[in-house]
């Protein structure tokens, strides 16, 4: 029997990624409102509670009603709002995060849609801190960059509307210059970190992809890790993974760019250690499609998971790939 899946909020960004993921699966059910009462209460809460896993894609106050208006004991729930990334009773939906994340999700009833950039972030250095390379309270920063995709349907506009009254030419701008961010939190939380990370974030004039980066003075780290320390210690963590992948020393040394278009329309993410073995400098870089494994990927990931669904099904981990 197909399962049943209602999206709220399938006519943003992430909700109709998600749509185009799911909506030629045998195995999936999508349950559709007439688009005139997707606003309308009764008609969400009829098909929230209709549905067997129902995916939030809204703002975080109207995520919070969504699962208000759920009144069964049944209907799972994968919200990818920013409401419940570090709430109690809510799995953190990142499978890969640590041993026993995925099984934690499969049981669990309600999950939340990691971040795009915490998910580039934690994939770095979670690891790391679990097996005490980093300290868990050592100053972090965290540099990246997404396409305009990932500020919803008025960035969208803002960038691609020529001729609107807001309409920029604009090819890169930073944001959050007051050091606040809604990912800071679950990035703390997640790696396990004494303190908050510095997060510099950019908006790049391209629709969608990514690169998260985090610099280590490997030099000043108390046990002086090398390059190859800190690279094995990422390929053990992500052995036989699907979706992450890690890559070689001698593929680092090759790459003289990195695009952050890299992996559109996957649902993969893969890591880089580059650094200066001379100086002891690293850079960690995190590839990955922000509407990808970043929202919309993620989130299917998850609903596989759930559902007791095959965990890859409608998703490609690499370019060329299944």
């Amino acid at each position: 029997m197909a399962v049943q899946v209602f999206i709220d909020g399938e006519a943003g960004t992430t909700g109709l990624q998600i749509r185009e993921r799911l909506e030629s699966r045998a195995d999936i059910n999508l349950i559709s409102i007439d688009p005139a009462r997707r606003k309308d209460e009764a008609a969400r809460a009829e098909a929230l509670n209709a549905a067997d896993v129902a995916i939030l894609c809204l703002p975080d106050e109207a995520a919070r009603e969504a699962v208000s208006l759920i009144r069964n004991g049944r209907t799972k729930v994968i919200d990818a709002s920013t409401a419940y990334r570090t709430a109690t009773g809510w799995t953190y939906g990142f499978a890969e995060l640590r041993p026993g994340q995925r099984e934690a999700i499969r049981s669990a009833r309600f999950v939340s849609n990691p971040g795009c950039y915490p998910t580039g972030f934690l994939a770095l250095i979670r690891p790391l801190v679990a097996a005490g390379l980093v300290p868990a309270d050592w100053p972090l920063t965290v540099n990246a960059v997404s396409g305009y995709s990932g500020g919803g349907k008025a960035m969208i506009a803002e960038f691609e509307h020529v001729g609107a009254e807001n309409y920029t030419r604009t090819p890169l701008r930073i944001y959050a210059t007051n050091l606040t961010h809604k990912h800071v939190p679950e990035m703390q939380a997640h790696a396990g970190l004494a303190h908050p990370p510095l997060f510099s974030p950019a908006v790049g004039r391209y629709a969608q992809g990514m690169l998260v980066e985090v610099p280590l003075q490997l030099f000043a780290l108390p046990g002086r890790p090398t390059l190859e320390q800190v690279q094995a210690t990422l390929s053990a963590a992500y052995e036989g993974e699907r979706f992450v992948t890690v890559a070689s020393l001698a593929e680092c040394a090759a790459v003289k760019t990195l695009d952050p278009e890299g992996l559109n329309g996957t649902n993969g993410l893969k890591l880089f250690v580059f650094g200066n073995a001379a100086v002891g400098q690293a850079r960690l870089v995190a590839l990955l499609d922000n509407l990808g494994k970043g929202a919309s990927g993620a989130a299917v990931q998850n609903l596989n998971l759930l559902a007791g669904l095959d965990e890859g099904a409608g998703l490609q981990s690499l370019p060329g790939s299944n």
